[in-house]
């Protein structure tokens, strides 16, 4: 169960920004190729990309209040992690986090690069695999790779996040 806590904490906390926009894709034979598919709007990437920094550094004080200023209010959005199995708004949200929290130290999260940006008007998602490193208050390393899907909405002037699904591939 402590485990299970380690990566539900992980996983619903972290997500480190891309370090390029290429997205990768799998080809029939299992082999990854680049997408063909060109991004319209390199300042949309960069307007993301910088978003996703700042939410990475909010989420990376362990401080669940840092990160509300990225998430929409609305008491009927869900929100998927680890455990539980999924958050009624961010309130939920925000206090299941506070709880995990308090078991960690620190942590760090590395992008694997493959940050991808999809935009429909006013309704976006990003996409990408980021491994994270850190350490729990009684001295356990953790460590794992993880995947993040975050969409966003326009609301006024900012992008809020009404969505989020954070997951990690079973171990082999």
């Amino acid at each position: 169960m402590k485990r299970f806590l380690v990566v539900a904490l992980v996983v619903l906390a972290f997500y480190l920004p891309a370090q390029g926009r290429t997205s990768f894709r799998a080809n029939p034979n299992g082999a990854a190729r680049s997408s063909s598919r060109k991004v319209k709007s390199p300042a949309g990437d960069a307007e993301f990309k910088q978003l996703l920094e700042q939410f990475l550094a909010a989420w990376s004080t362990l401080n669940a209040d840092n990160a509300a200023r990225f998430y929409a209010r609305d008491a009927d959005l869900i929100f998927f992690d680890i455990a539980p199995l999924e958050y009624h708004g961010w309130e939920e949200y925000r206090n299941g986090f506070k709880q995990v929290a308090e078991q960690f130290s620190s942590i760090k999260l590395t992008g694997n690069g493959d940050l991808k940006v999809t935009r429909r008007g006013n309704i976006a998602w990003t996409t990408e695999t980021f491994h994270a490193t850190g350490t729990q208050k009684n001295g356990q390393a953790i460590d794992l790779n993880c995947r993040h899907t975050l969409i966003w909405e326009r609301r006024g002037r900012r992008w809020l996040i009404v969505h989020e699904h954070v997951s990690v591939p079973m171990q082999s």
